[in-house]
């Protein structure tokens, strides 16, 4: 193991986080908060500082094996939580508490520690969105996208953090791949930042929401996330924008650059919106029957079935609210996520349907023993080798999900607060059911469990093996 290297590149990332707290010192001044800026200050010079002895000190030839990248990715993220945990923690907020809203930041989860969000600075709150976008996408692969000497080696990297079981390779050079996911990610920022800002937002309030959006984070600056706009015109294009961060931005660049068709042709993309439209059927009658008139049933539905598909977790009600078997469909696509190369979490649309077809297949086989019949997603047959990952994440996800549900209820949490924690965390999509509640917080949550969730956040944002493997003795010795 080279832990010259390994040191290397984590302070080239650390390096980079503390050029990026600059922003929201400038957000500081701008506001006039003289607190703030000396916070962002202290925080920025603290990080560069760490990183640049880091990168001086362990100065080494740039050979990239499998082992290192693995713990180059895990280690660059919780390096990442730490360090920006700093300014939540210079302003007064507790350890723990400061790294679970960073990890919940950069993981793009959006689980909020913070009771009264709109007591704190508006600096602090651009930085907490600002996390999410950071993470959206992949620290490690913006790190790629700008520095040449990680671009020769850094594929294991890329596909460690990379969300999915099939990688996409738009370019023969991965830097090149890294550029347009970003290009792509950055260009769609924009554009939602301008309708928001059009649709009755301060531009404050649309650029962190924006962040928040096309990360599929859900971190809002108010108490009552998007319900306390109460703007139909707003939601709206927040649902759109969730339904393009959700979906696979290689897709997206091949639909808008090389083939208008490609996302009608994609199975996954397909099975994302199938799902979309069957939950929010579903639950718009189930609103209606309820209650509700018939145009906020729809409204409401669809707003928090795409929020929760694609592990935004913005809330434009109070859905806690609901009826039991709506939240149940809720918990049901905590599980599910976006599709495979987007920037939302849990398990992927692939995923899933590859795991129906082995299922469907299985049964089958127990009927006609000798059948040759191969797994396909559309023309395409997936390797025996990519369906055993798929198979050996899912029982590692359900495992951590299990344990992390377990250790919260004997913490005296109930049932369904224990689960939905779990759930919500390591699917990284923010609010819960129950204590956690989308109008509620993860404040009650005892210490122990909030190091549970935690890791959970941190697991589920690198697809459960790149961080559970550095658990492995095996993996550490030559």
């Amino acid at each position: 193991m080279n832990y010259r290297v390994i040191l290397n590149v984590l302070g080239t990332v650390i390096k980079f986080l503390g050029i990026s707290l600059l922003v929201p010192l400038l957000v500081a001044f701008y506001y006039n908060e003289q607190e703030s800026i000396r916070i962002f200050l202290v925080s920025s010079i603290f990080a560069i500082l760490t990183g640049l002895v880091l990168e001086y000190t362990c100065k080494s030839e740039f050979d990239l094996l499998h082992r290192e990248s693995f713990v180059i990715v895990a280690m660059g993220w919780f390096s990442a939580a730490v360090f920006g945990a700093v300014p939540f923690l210079l302003s007064g907020i507790p350890p723990i508490d400061s790294l679970f809203e960073s990890m919940a930041g950069f993981t793009t989860t959006g689980s909020t520690i913070l009771m009264d969000i709109e007591s704190h600075s508006r600096s602090l709150l651009f930085w907490r969105s600002m996390t999410q976008w950071l993470g959206g996408m992949g620290i490690i692969v913006l790190v790629i996208a700008i520095l040449p000497r990680l671009a020769v080696a850094g594929r294991q990297m890329f596909n460690s953090e990379a969300p999915g079981p099939i990688k996409d390779k738009l370019k023969p050079r991965l830097k090149d791949t890294a550029q347009i996911l970003w290009g792509v990610y950055v260009t769609f920022t924009v554009l939602e930042i301008i309708l928001l800002k059009y649709a009755g937002m301060s531009l404050y309030d649309a650029v962190v929401h924006s962040f928040s959006t096309m990360a599929t984070g859900g971190f809002s600056p108010n108490n009552e996330s998007i319900a306390g706009f109460g703007s139909v015109l707003i939601e709206a294009i927040i649902i759109v924008f969730m339904l393009v961060a959700g979906a696979n931005f290689t897709l997206m660049y091949k639909t808008l650059r090389i083939d208008v068709k490609s996302i009608f042709k994609d199975k996954e993309f397909q099975g994302y919106l199938s799902i979309i439209l069957l939950a929010t059927l579903v639950i718009s009658f189930e609103l209606w029957n309820w209650g509700e008139t018939l145009f906020d049933s729809v409204r409401y539905a669809i707003f928090q079935v795409v929020a929760v598909m694609t592990t935004t977790g913005f809330a434009s009600t109070d859905f806690n609210l609901w009826p039991d078997s709506t939240k149940m469909i809720l918990l049901l696509l905590m599980f599910v996520g976006g599709s495979a190369g987007s920037t939302g979490g849990a398990m992927k649309v692939i995923r899933v349907l590859l795991l129906v077809k082995f299922g469907l297949r299985e049964i089958q086989k127990s009927i006609h023993p000798k059948i040759v019949k191969p797994i396909r997603i559309g023309e395409n047959v997936i390797p025996d080798e990519v369906m055993q990952a798929v198979l050996s994440f899912f029982v590692l996800y359900l495992l951590v999900f299990v344990l992390s549900s377990f250790i919260l209820s004997v913490l005296g949490l109930d049932m369904i607060t224990s689960i939905s924690a779990s759930a919500t965390t390591l699917g990284n999509v923010g609010p819960g059911l129950n204590l956690i509640g989308p109008m509620a917080n993860f404040s009650a949550i005892p210490f122990i469990g909030k190091i549970v969730l935690i890791l959970n956040m941190w697991i589920g944002r690198l697809e459960v093996l790149t961080v559970l493997i550095l658990f492995v003795p095996s993996f550490w010795k030559k």
